[in-house]
């Protein structure tokens, strides 16, 4: 990893420091293009021909039947199967907390405004099938779906053959999925975005994906008969801050959970001890030959880099300008720099706070804003899966209370259809 004195830095430098590698979209976006084209014109037809093109789609129903789920709970390991539970137990519990709450306030007398919460009706949610089996992706985007109370949740996730992961289709269960497609990539975002006579689109895409599934996903957000997405996403990043008493071991296996991710992902490092840098870096080339992935992580640290800062308070204004997808603060005492935090994703404090335990258990999304975008996006939660709908009622009193407000206003402004609607009322 590269190293560098962020007090030796100027303005510039820091900026670039703060830029993700780039990705060339436009390339693939020629790719995704045609595709998406000829699936809003063909439907499902397009989509398994896709399916079969780039997957080797075979079974004989692109939808999961009931004997397959059946068949995932028997064949499954007992020990998934106690973790899915666990992990369903505890992301359920955090995240029924956050469901919103409906307000109403009578802002004037006669004049009563409310904001009231409504489910998205029907969702699409991407698991990927790739490199990796996400079963916990399934839970992280299931089951907040199922608390905010969505009508329909279909699932689409690329099957290699015939059959789906039985993980994948066991935390299905538990998040109440029946609706699941053997489809993937771009075209399965295609198919969820325009829908077919026999498979009703969605009104919103959530899950990551390749950068061919990433770049439909914004491409169907951007066109008046797709739909919306989750968020714009991009590789997976972590950034760690540690004072001089972390444990080097701890920071490396850390680094090396996100650099596994893929070969795009981008690992930072930040700390007030040089030693401590140098002790990090030993304990990265001890932990890397030992990993299955260790080709890929290698990759990936060469996107990454260490960053010695004068204070723990100075490391924090990198990260806010970094604005990671992970942040792990690994202080002895966290809680005196949590306030300074302004952009991440998600943030895990202490030396026993990893950030695989968010990944899986802990009870907090997994699915988060990456590329910077922690500066202005939430990760999935609860209401990711609703809209707020403002209601208003006025008595004839409450009118006249506001429509001097109203109608001058509305005169400002030129528009003296708005005015005489208060105007007419008033009248009578």
């Amino acid at each position: 990893m590269k190293r560098y004195l962020l007090n030796s830095l100027s303005e510039k430098e820091i900026t670039a420091l703060t830029r993700r590698p780039a990705i060339d979209f436009e390339k693939t976006f020629a790719v995704v293009r045609p595709i998406l084209d000829e699936i809003k014109k063909d439907g499902l037809q397009a989509a398994v021909k896709y399916a079969k093109q780039f997957d080797g789609f075979s079974p004989p129903s692109i939808y999961v039947e009931e004997h397959e789920f059946a068949e995932a709970e028997s064949s499954l390991n007992p020990k998934v199967k106690d973790a899915l539970k666990s992990a369903n137990s505890n992301i359920f519990a955090f995240h029924k907390e956050e469901f919103p709450r409906n307000i109403s306030k009578e802002t004037q007398p006669g004049v009563l405004c409310s904001r009231q919460f409504r489910p998205i009706d029907n969702v699409g949610l991407y698991i990927p099938g790739g490199n990796a089996v996400l079963p916990s992706t399934v839970l992280m985007l299931g089951i907040p779906a199922l608390i905010a109370g969505c009508r329909r949740v279909v699932l689409c996730t690329p099957v290699k053959g015939e059959k789906i992961n039985p993980a994948v289709l066991y935390a299905a269960l538990l998040c109440g999925i029946k609706e699941i497609i053997k489809i993937g990539g771009a075209q399965a975002i295609g198919l969820l975005a325009y829908g077919d006579p026999s498979f009703p689109k969605v009104d919103k895409i959530f899950g990551p994906g390749n950068q061919f599934v990433t770049a439909a996903k914004l491409l169907v957000s951007t066109d008046s008969a797709g739909c919306a997405i989750d968020m714009p996403a991009g590789p997976s990043e972590l950034l760690v801050i540690s004072d001089e008493f972390a444990n080097p071991s701890f920071i490396a296996a850390d680094l090396l959970s996100q650099a596994e991710h893929g070969a795009d992902s981008q690992v930072i490092y930040i700390t007030t001890s040089t030693i401590k840098a140098g002790e990090v870096e030993k304990e990265i080339a001890k932990q890397l030959p030992l990993l299955p992935r260790k080709d890929i992580a290698a990759e990936s640290l060469k996107n990454s880099f260490i960053l010695i800062t004068d204070s723990i308070p100075d490391a924090v204004n990198f990260s806010n300008l970094y604005a990671p997808e992970h942040l792990i603060l690994n202080t002895r005492h966290p809680d005196n720099f949590t306030d300074l935090i302004r952009n991440a994703g998600s943030v895990f404090l202490g030396e026993y706070s990893p950030e695989s335990a968010g990944d899986y258990a802990s009870g907090t999304n997994h699915s988060l804003p990456t590329s910077g975008f922690a500066r202005s996006f939430s990760g999935v939660n609860v209401e990711s899966f609703m809209k707020a709908i403002t209601f208003q009622s006025l008595t004839k009193e409450g009118l006249a209370n506001i429509s001097s407000a109203v109608e001058t206003l509305a005169e400002e402004e030129g528009l003296f259809a708005h005015k005489n609607a208060v105007t007419i009322r008033l009248k009578q």
